[in-house]
């Protein structure tokens, strides 16, 4: 199953652009997903068990690096990789 991903991140520290950056950068590396970033979110797109499966290794490394930190995610079971906004 295809399913779209709306991910913003918020690390809560006045330095909060590079472990944005670092995550965004990581999710690209995996050339199962489709990623495309924008000012205030991230889209990412793919199979639903495969997206899940990166996405939470990819939020517990960013947890891990101690700065407190706010994922909000929307999750949809469509696959909207071709739509315009």
């Amino acid at each position: 199953m295809q399913v779209s991903l709306d991910i913003s991140m918020y690390p809560l520290d006045q330095d909060y652009e590079p472990p944005i950056l670092d995550f965004i950068a990581r999710l690209q590396a995996h050339e199962q997903l489709t990623v495309r970033p924008n000012a205030l979110s991230t889209q990412v797109f793919g199979d639903y068990d495969v997206l899940m499966d990166l996405l939470t290794r990819e939020i517990r490394t960013a947890f891990a690096q101690g700065l407190p930190t706010v994922m909000t995610l929307k999750l949809v079971n469509l696959d909207r990789a071709n739509e315009t906004v």
